[in-house]
């Protein structure tokens, strides 16, 4: 696939997510995805995870933890298999009622038509500010 195709992939896979199409959005992962996001002790969901069974815990867990009140991907830039989204979002902690609001990057890597790698760059300082009980 070429890096527009790839582009559209991960187009899709925000899509899927900001609708609330979670088996949809995972229909877009390979069967060994790799998921990371920087672990943080405050944070629950954090951290790596392989496989789509563990990544689909990781939707769950974010789910029940926090309430998206913002997800906007703002930027696409892509070079051969990796597609790179710039944005910001804004959510709502359940459990401390507070609000965590970030500019993000998120790295894709694109393979036959799948997402099979995911990393996420953001302010985790301001989460645990947030999460902090």
């Amino acid at each position: 696939m070429n890096e527009q195709e790839n582009t559209r992939v991960v187009m899709q896979a925000f899509d899927r997510f900001k609708n609330g199409d979670i088996p949809g959005l995972m229909n877009l992962f390979s069967d060994d995805i790799e998921w990371i996001l920087d672990r943080s002790e405050l944070v629950p969901f954090t951290g790596a995870r392989h496989g789509k069974s563990e990544v689909g815990q990781f939707f769950s867990e974010m789910g029940a933890a926090q309430h998206p009140l913002q997800f906007e991907p703002q930027e696409f830039i892509a070079q051969g298999d990796k597609v790179v989204a710039l944005g910001h979002y804004t959510w709502t902690i359940k459990q401390t009622d507070r609000i965590f609001e970030s500019d993000w990057a998120e790295v894709f890597t694109v393979r036959d038509g799948k997402i099979t790698r995911f990393r996420e760059y953001t302010d985790t300082a301001a989460a645990d500010r947030a999460y902090k009980v």
